[in-house]
């Protein structure tokens, strides 16, 4: 039987990760973990209950008070072949996506007591093996002993077509330069905060998917997979 591994993969917003993550832990029967989706449930959760301001200024006071009752969990629809992420027991996969969240989770997930207590969680979750995590710090906090390791990134244009699309598709009114520039802001953001920066991992593979279709860059990882399992 090949070993179950613990697959990080770790990278830039809108970059895929969560895609070839899905499909990967699909194709190998795997677990899939999207911590990204975590962090963006637990800023849903203090745009709803008025924990942040507009310009990012988070009640922190009242959120570490709370961040412990929070409840996030997946379940992968067979049917739609897609996961879903839930808050409390409720369904919040649409609302975590939106810009409104995008343009506000940088200032959640880089406070201290967050990040402690979704680490934690993502650790439970993957304790086993068998797991694809997705996210900034896998690969270097999460589980920085996985035995598989990528780092995916692509140009920022590339980027913000991508999450334009995405966005356009779901009926959000929102402009090019406007998702180009949250781009930008959360790559500034997530690679200078105090804890937990985004950084590759020296041992990680990086993956380049500028110019990669989704079955390129899978079939790449899947190789990269079997590689490890020998």
């Amino acid at each position: 039987m090949d070993k179950k591994l613990v697959i990080a993969i770790d990278g830039f917003s809108s970059c895929g990760k969560s895609t070839v993550a899905k499909e990967l832990a699909k194709q190998l029967g795997y677990t899939y973990i999207d911590s990204g989706a975590m962090y963006r449930a637990v800023t849903l959760y203090c745009i709803e209950n008025g924990l942040i301001d507009d310009d990012g200024t988070v009640n922190e006071p009242v959120l570490e008070a709370v961040v412990s009752t929070i409840k996030i969990g997946f379940t992968y629809d067979a049917d739609a072949r897609v996961y879903k992420t839930w808050l409390n027991g409720q369904l919040v996969e649409d609302k975590i996506r939106t810009i409104g969240v995008s343009n506000k989770v940088s200032y959640v997930s880089k406070i201290g007591f967050v990040r402690e207590q979704m680490v934690e969680l993502q650790r439970q979750m993957g304790a086993e093996g068998g797991i694809v995590m997705d996210g900034r710090d896998i690969g270097t906090v999460v589980f920085p002993n996985a035995d598989l390791k990528i780092f995916m990134t692509a140009s920022v244009k590339v980027r913000a077509q991508r999450r334009y699309d995405e966005l356009q598709a779901k009926g959000d009114n929102v402009t090019f330069d406007e998702v180009a520039a949250n781009i930008e802001q959360r790559d500034y953001l997530d690679q200078h905060r105090d804890i937990s920066p985004l950084r590759q991992a020296d041992d990680a593979v990086v993956v380049d998917n500028s110019n990669l279709t989704r079955e390129q860059q899978l079939t790449e990882i899947v190789r990269l997979v079997e590689q490890r399992q020998k």
